[in-house]
């Protein structure tokens, strides 16, 4: 999970002066797609600082949008996908819809395991096992 996390040099230094999505739904984008990242690792990809991605978890687990569980050291979140967009323009449309919006349609197989099986086209007859029998 932590490979689709990554950010090319790129994708940092050229970054729109805006966006169609706010960092709070960008941080959420990030927590959905791996609920054990760390912070630090949300603030990167986002382009914002860490104690900025504090603030926005903090919003999101006071609106009822993220929780937040401690695992040792680590924070582990659960999304909470039901919850409706907050924009009366978006009000009639879930978390969920966000997240499938932006989400690589390869991802979920990913998180299944099935990627392999899915993108793996049948293999070949063998040209010697023809005509045998």
């Amino acid at each position: 999970m932590r490979a689709a996390m990554a950010t090319s040099d790129s994708e940092r230094t050229d970054s729109p002066s805006w966006t169609f999505l706010t960092n709070h739904a960008h941080v959420l984008l990030c927590i959905a797609a791996d609920p054990e990242v760390r912070l630090r690792d949300v603030a990167i990809r986002v382009g914002i600082t860490e104690r900025a991605v504090q603030r926005i978890v903090s919003d999101l687990e006071d609106a009822g949008y993220l929780q937040r569980e401690r695992e040792g050291r680590r924070n582990r979140y659960t999304v909470a996908r039901e919850q409706p967009l907050r924009h009366p323009i978006e009000r009639h449309r879930n978390v969920s819809a966000l997240i499938a919006l932006v989400e690589d349609a390869a991802a979920p197989a990913r998180r299944h395991g099935k990627a392999e099986e899915e993108a793996a086209p049948p293999p070949a007859p063998s040209a010697r096992g023809r005509g045998k029998r």
